[in-house]
């Protein structure tokens, strides 16, 4: 039911109006991050110590994302399309974007919800913990018994593999740049070929 409500809700809103809610819900964990770090890091030091660029954390990265892009695609075709049924969300969010929006989009969220949910709440309290709250705050999933453990799998999967970088936020980034861009490129060119 609340599922529902949501779908109609973003139904009703423009692509600016869904652009401005997704951007205004990353600047508020930008700013939850910058907070707790305040409180949480030593100093910012310590905190940009969590970004390292390398060769091999971009591979890490890139690879883990793109295993997961795999596997999607996989339980995609095997299961019934209700599973993945998020009402409509995702489309809605990717089908009119160009490709450079929907890199900026994915860029943006894997940024701001890597700094929050690895970088600080992981950093701090343990990927279990962060990887419940990363759930959590997917709201839109919780209506759906398959999405909300899928997305809770895809956070282990980020915890653990920030935990195989040594607390490399790059690492995330990458990984989650490459699911949603991939994905989304995906919802994006379905839909053209539906029309």
């Amino acid at each position: 039911m609340k599922r529902n409500k949501q779908a109609e809700i973003i139904k009703q809103l423009t692509k600016e109006e869904l652009s401005f809610h997704l951007y205004i819900t990353q600047l508020i964990l930008v700013v939850i991050a910058i907070i707790s770090s305040f409180f949480l890091f030593k100093n910012f030091s310590s905190f940009f110590t969590l970004f390292q660029l390398n060769l091999s954390i971009f591979t890490l990265g890139l690879t883990n994302g793109i295993a997961i892009v795999v596997l999607d695609i996989v339980c995609m075709k095997i299961l019934p399309d209700h599973f993945y049924d998020d009402g409509g969300i995702n489309e809605k969010i990717f089908k009119n974007r160009s490709i450079l929006e929907i890199a900026f989009m994915a860029a943006v969220i894997a940024v701001c919800e890597e700094l929050l949910f690895r970088g600080v709440i992981q950093t701090h309290f343990g990927f279990i913990i962060a990887s419940i709250i990363f759930a959590i705050v997917h709201i839109r999933y919780w209506g759906h018994w398959f999405l909300i453990v899928n997305i809770l799998l895809l956070s282990f999967w980020l915890g653990l593999v920030y935990e195989w970088s040594q607390h490399n936020l790059m690492t995330t980034i990458m990984m989650h740049f490459t699911i949603d861009f991939i994905l989304g490129l995906i919802i994006k060119y379905k839909n053209r070929n539906m029309e």
